[in-house]
């Protein structure tokens, strides 16, 4: 349900802050992800369906957005929370390292290796290895990857004995990865056996809901590393931030409260309205405007989806004949509530599933 937290106001440009409501609004004190919006808690909701399971999730969402937060709560809410919780950004492994980084090598397997060394699928045995930024890939470096992934098996460089692991695997991108398989930038297997359980982490602007329980949290934390302490909040603060349109999202709104922190004096919180005024959103329509978007946005979505029969990504989806991203059109269909499946052609609306086949089905 929407947020129903609001600022207590103390004066006419005040409002008093309230760290008791932050933290009764985490439904669990050992989660770090704060917030109570319905686009939050439907992403949260998702992660306790499948961190009980051992499945691979595929984590989406534009930089800054806490992929990684949604990950580690994942490991943390999973059977395997006491054991390692292991990252790897892939952005930052150059391909001719990958191996190395990721499987370990021997002693003499190359110039500089004096010694064995275990890579971070092995590190992380009995746990959870989080690949973050993985459409960063190289093409080549994921043929290497894709063996371990499929058969949870390796070898460290310089060996020929292999290594057998057991790991969830968590991955994340801000990359729309069907686009990048119709562009061939990233490859079709890689991305099926990855996209088991997708999970979309909206922008910030997507939930301005969640911005004054963010601000509250941000404040106590930067306060208490510089040894401050606040009293009130301006009363104009909270509506500068929910605004903005947050292109560098949660992340950019900590760089904001920070660096706000930093040069406040007193007890008053506040923020210089210059950091965002040159991406202010306009003003929030009224109801009957925004019925009205909505109403046309549903049609356009209708459209583009009856045009591509039902089909949302690659060249000829609605996302590309709209010209969005489509995990931003998966959350607009979720939140239209379209059925997307009325739209498929009908050869392609259903499929007999073959009796007395038990067996897994390998791509």
């Amino acid at each position: 349900m929407a947020s129903a937290y609001t600022l207590r106001t103390t004066d006419e440009t005040t409002a008093s802050l309230s760290l008791a409501r932050l933290a009764q609004s985490r439904a669990d004190a050992s989660s770090e992800i704060v917030g109570e919006s319905e686009q939050l808690e439907s992403v949260l909701q998702q992660v306790k369906r499948v961190a009980p399971t051992d499945s691979t999730v595929l984590i989406l969402g534009e930089t800054g957005t806490g992929k990684e937060l949604i990950a580690r709560e994942i490991h943390r809410l999973s059977n395997r929370s006491s054991r390692p919780f292991i990252r790897v950004n892939c952005a930052a492994i150059p391909p001719s390292l990958i191996a190395s980084e990721l499987f370990g090598h021997e002693r003499g397997a190359f110039t500089g290796a004096l010694q064995r060394r275990q890579g971070r699928f092995e590190a992380a045995n009995g746990g959870t290895i989080f690949l973050d930024e993985i459409g960063e890939l190289p093409m080549d470096t994921q043929i290497t990857l894709l063996r371990v992934i499929q058969e949870r098996e390796f070898e460290r460089v310089g060996s020929s004995q292999p290594i057998s692991v057991d790991v969830r695997i968590i991955a994340a991108t801000n990359r729309d990865l069907e686009a990048a398989v119709a562009d061939r930038t990233f490859r079709s297997d890689m991305y099926y056996r990855l996209n088991v359980f997708p999970i979309y982490v909206p922008a910030l602007r997507e939930r301005l809901d969640d911005i004054p329980l963010l601000v509250e949290h941000l404040i106590e934390r930067f306060a208490r590393r510089v040894g401050k302490a606040f009293r009130t909040i301006k009363i104009n603060t909270i509506e500068i931030l929910q605004a903005y349109d947050w292109p560098g999202n949660i992340r950019e709104l900590q760089n904001v409260i920070e660096r706000s922190v930093i040069l406040a004096e007193g007890d008053v919180f506040s923020i210089d309205e210059g950091w965002v005024k040159r991406e202010l959103r306009r003003p929030r329509p009224t109801a009957p405007l925004l019925s009205s978007i909505a109403k046309r946005e549903r049609e356009m979505i209708e459209a583009a989806l009856a045009e591509s029969e039902g089909r949302i990504s690659g060249p000829s989806g609605a996302a590309a004949k709209l010209g969005i991203p489509r995990q931003t059109l998966d959350s607009k269909i979720a939140s239209l509530k379209i059925n997307k499946l009325r739209f498929k052609s009908p050869r392609n609306r259903t499929f007999a599933i073959p009796q007395g086949n038990t067996g897994d089905v390998d791509d």
